[in-house]
């Protein structure tokens, strides 16, 4: 039998994006339309940008070994080519949801643009802004872990339908700091908090990474969103709503 709601208080509160913040159509009915789209102009514009070049040679690296798996080859004949089929591999990454840095980083830069000129603008969950106040005021930090870039999150939250959530996030952690279903990633993120990781709670809507974080010490709780894909709690707390997560009383 399943337990709902969260008993504890924590001093911490590291949360998802993705089904957890923002609903799941969101990411993948406008952000990935959106990147496909913007990613072989955003390219063209901005190849030799340091961040889209570093992240084009990160590519690269990564490309060798997808070979084996049929991906298309990056070309190094010239300029034009090299952009041509380094966007052919973006989106074949993209097609398999994989979730590794450089592509993260290429998809953040494109949605900061689309952010900032106003084509973009993120759903929040109506339940979200009211708990960050209410964790705030009791003295709680708030930190976001997620597949996508720091970057990206932090436009998710900056330019959201519910306003600029920015104020109330202490810190922003990604793939840099290691794979969401790696115990080892929650290690660090507590320590970079500074925080026990049994004083950090971690809302996610994915099994495998509350598995992950409560193999690190951290409390979890499995946050259940409308058209999110039903999933084993395997004894996880459950809530719908960040409204289940009890305040600070000390």
């Amino acid at each position: 039998m399943f337990r709902s709601g969260v008993e504890i208080a924590p001093r911490a509160v590291l949360l998802d994006i993705e089904g957890t913040v923002t609903p799941i159509s969101f990411v993948y009915d406008i952000l990935f339309p959106y990147a496909r789209l913007h990613i072989p102009p955003f390219f063209e514009e901005h190849w030799d940008d340091e961040l889209v070049r570093e992240a084009s040679t990160q590519l690269a690296e990564q490309n060798h070994m997808d070979e084996l798996e049929g991906a298309p080859r990056i070309s190094c004949a010239n300029r034009a080519d090299k952009i041509t089929s380094t966007t052919e591999y973006v989106l074949w990454l993209m097609d398999r949801d994989r979730k590794i840095t450089p592509l993260k980083t290429i998809q953040g830069l494109v949605w900061e643009r689309g952010f900032t000129k106003g084509e973009l603008r993120s759903q929040i969950f109506p339940d979200v802004p009211p708990a960050f106040t209410r964790w705030r005021s009791d003295g709680q930090t708030i930190a976001i872990y997620s597949s996508g870039s720091a970057l990206a999150q932090q436009q998710v939250f900056r330019y959201s339908d519910q306003g600029d959530l920015t104020p109330f996030i202490h810190a922003y952690f990604d793939t840099q700091t290691g794979g969401k279903r790696n115990s080892g990633s929650y290690s660090r993120i507590a320590e970079r908090l500074s925080i026990a990781p049994d004083h950090i709670l971690f809302v996610s809507d994915v099994r495998e990474e509350l598995d992950a974080a409560r193999c690190a010490g951290m409390k979890t709780v499995l946050c259940i969103r409308p058209d999110n894909v039903p999933v084993d709690h395997n004894d996880h707390r459950i809530i719908r709503s960040f409204d289940e997560i009890k305040r600070r009383q000390d």
